[in-house]
């Protein structure tokens, strides 16, 4: 008789101990995961809709979303008279790196340099394209995202062709 309570209580808790972690598994498996990177973590505040205007005075529209369980932030551009593109955050150490899938058919790579405490500016240099026509072919070069406030920011994109520079800026206000 003991030793068939003993066995019962053995599989209780075994049957308790499985369903806790498993339920603590499945918790964890919903949240997203820290970064450890403060940059990346202050430009996930611009998840939502936004609307702004280029310097020209052109209207356009961006979006942000966490994809990838949180590990990055995609941001889709769509500019008035123009294709939409995709610009891919992520966090890449204690730096963030930026993939812009261009409207141009390349994808140029930048990287800021490390970021720490609560940054308000990020500034994207160049690192490197892929599957552009030649080297002096049209492509972004450079990156700058001020964030002015909850409601908001502006991007400073600078278009690089046959070494010359040309920039344009956009500023956002988020959508109510």
């Amino acid at each position: 008789m003991k030793s068939l309570t003993r066995a019962l209580f053995c599989l209780i808790a075994l049957t308790l101990g499985a369903g806790t972690s498993a339920a603590q598994a499945n918790a964890h498996s919903t949240m997203a995961p820290g970064t450890g990177s403060p940059g990346f973590d202050k430009l996930k505040t611009l998840v939502g809709e936004w609307e702004g205007k280029a310097q020209d005075g052109a209207r356009v529209n961006v979006s942000y979303r966490l994809v990838s369980n949180g590990t990055a932030l995609m941001e889709t551009l769509h500019p008035t008279g123009e294709s939409e593109m995709v610009t891919v955050y992520t966090a890449d150490g204690d730096r963030v790196a930026v993939t812009h899938y261009c409207n141009a058919n390349n994808q140029p790579h930048m990287r800021t340099a490390p970021v720490s405490g609560n940054p308000q500016k990020f500034d994207f240099p160049f690192v490197s394209v892929t599957n552009l026509a030649s080297p002096t072919a049209g492509h972004m070069h450079h990156l700058a995202v001020t964030l002015t406030d909850n409601d908001h920011f502006s991007q400073t994109w600078t278009w690089r062709e046959n070494g010359k520079d040309k920039t344009n800026t956009f500023l956002f206000f988020r959508k109510k």
